[in-house]
């Protein structure tokens, strides 16, 4: 197994319809502009709410990619 070593950033997906989009929406517009994007943690799920019900809901992301070998 080759070592790799791996840049993490924290992104905000969104969704009107469950969680589970608003994790796919996140990653999917985070693979448009990082390459090698390996893996994502979960760290928040919340939602938004208007006059009392789910608007849409928002799930934080921490997205790690790897880093291209140097040369």
């Amino acid at each position: 197994m080759t070592d790799h070593t791996y840049r993490v950033t924290e992104i905000v997906g969104t969704s009107q319809r469950s969680v589970e989009a608003a994790i796919s929406n996140g990653v999917r517009r985070a693979s448009q502009t990082l390459r090698n994007l390996d893996w994502f943690e979960v760290t928040e799920v919340r939602g938004n709410l208007v006059n009392g019900e789910i608007d849409h809901y928002q799930v934080g992301l921490k997205v790690g990619f790897r880093l291209e070998d140097a040369g």
